[in-house]
């Protein structure tokens, strides 16, 4: 039995989803470059497994001290306004990272710096872009609209941005930061041209009427004069825009607190395996630096995959079983990616790997846009990321220090963890999830 009609129509997303992703697919445009540039310089800095895994883990380090503040600004404030200012910090992130290449005074202590403030400008426009999708497409639609959204991020990162950047990356070393950097002036162009509906920063629709009208007795239709008006937006107030109202949402839902622990364990285990993924594949696999980027791209056809089939996994099987499911591929693939003899069968296990994370993100995506209120989610994605990937950065250091004695074992020990972790939480992730309402479609659901 399918969850939704396999027959059924697919309605068009629209044309303010259309504006949303293509501001997001520019801004992953620049992320990708940059993404790639930081730890190729990086490494011409030094050979250090866990000097290299700090630059992981500093990207993370954000969601934990900036995560709850983050879905504050963006559920007080205009969310196209949030997005702009993001990538602007971004911007000038990688141009002064740039200077600072050009006149050979660039540390790795200058990276540092710059990969924290990437990841301080993350955290609002992610933050901002998933607060928006609720608004500009249906309900129905948001497993398609997250998997479209994901597509172009894997597609930009891993196919076009990654690619590119280690080519000029080999070019010269600044070259790819002055790119990355020029790259960020489009998207915020394209954040200021999105409709109103996206920026819902104090609004939401108030379920009580307005008083009766006073009836006329002149009126030829004394009934139609008595009608109530219908329910209409109404100003949220900025101090009402706290924390506490989230936090105890999120408290008092165990089927949430409960996903965000199960989310915990599996990203710090992919945080713990990937830490020094670019030396894996210099050192182990002897890939030049300047071909890294081509084997993102092959790691990035699974990724694709992924993004592009799981919304009609979905419909065909539900959000809990696929969530299983990917789950499970996820960790026998990490543990084939750190066996690989080679690396086109690393890169096979890894594109694997790859193909399941995207799976998994779209329906744990829609589920939380579908139960958590509008006028919560930035604040309640801004809690759920710093209680989940604000502990990426200890896990990300753990697997820099563990690179040092071996770049394979780390996958190795993820996958294992990840796999006993899925079987202990398949009631929850199948069971829990259709009780809470938070299988597709459910009319159940906030």
């Amino acid at each position: 039995m399918t969850a939704v009609a396999e027959g059924a129509p697919r309605t068009k997303l629209g044309r303010a989803f259309g504006e949303l992703w293509t501001a997001a697919a520019f801004s992953n445009l620049a992320d990708g470059i940059g993404r790639t540039a930081v730890p190729l310089i990086a490494t011409t800095l030094t050979r250090d497994p866990f000097m290299i895994s700090v630059l992981g883990a500093l990207a993370f380090l954000p969601w934990l001290i900036f995560g709850l503040p983050a879905g504050m600004i963006v559920d007080r404030f205009d969310r196209r306004i949030v997005m702009a200012i993001a990538n602007t910090v971004r911007g000038g992130a990688a141009l002064v990272l740039a200077v600072l290449t050009v006149t050979g005074t660039l540390s790795i202590w200058a990276l540092f710096a710059g990969t924290l403030v990437f990841g301080i400008g993350e955290t609002l426009f992610d933050n901002a872009t998933n607060a928006v999708i609720p608004g500009v497409v249906k309900r129905d639609q948001l497993d398609r609209a997250n998997g479209w959204m994901q597509a172009a991020q894997v597609t930009i990162d891993s196919f076009i941005a990654t690619p590119i950047g280690g080519v000029l990356f080999g070019v010269a070393l600044a070259l790819p930061l002055w790119i990355g950097g020029a790259a960020y002036l489009v998207p915020i162009a394209l954040a200021l041209m999105l409709p109103v509906a996206a920026a819902r920063p104090l609004r939401e629709p108030e379920q009580v009427r307005a008083p009766a009208l006073v009836p006329d007795p002149d009126a030829p239709d004394v009934e139609a004069a008595t009608l109530t008006a219908e329910p209409v937006p109404t100003p949220l107030a900025p101090s009402s825009v706290s924390a506490r109202e989230a936090i105890t949402f999120l408290w008092h839902h165990r089927y949430l607190r409960s996903m965000i622990l199960f989310t915990s364990i599996v990203g710090c285990c992919l945080s713990f395996a990937q830490a020094a993924t670019i030396l894996f594949f210099i050192e182990v696999h002897h890939v030049t630096p300047a071909a890294i980027g081509f084997v993102t791209a092959g790691i990035g056809i699974g990724a694709l995959a992924g993004s592009l089939t799981a919304s009609r996994f979905v419909a065909r099987f539900g959000r809990g079983p696929i969530m299983v499911g990917a789950n499970l591929v996820m960790a026998v693939a990490c543990v084939f990616t750190g066996l690989a003899p080679n690396v086109t069968t690393a890169i096979i296990a890894y594109a694997f790997m790859a193909f399941a994370v995207s799976t998994w993100n779209v329906p744990w995506g829609a589920l939380r846009q579908q139960i958590v209120p509008p006028r919560l989610f930035g604040r309640v994605l801004g809690i759920a990321r710093m209680l989940t990937w604000g502990l990426f950065p200890i896990a990300t250091l753990l697997g820099g220090l563990v690179s040092r004695a071996s770049l394979q074992v780390p996958f190795v020990i993820a996958g294992i963890i990840v796999a006993i972790t899925t079987l202990l939480a398949m009631r929850l992730l199948i069971v829990g999830t259709r009780t809470a309402g938070a299988e597709i479609g459910d009319p159940a659901a906030v």
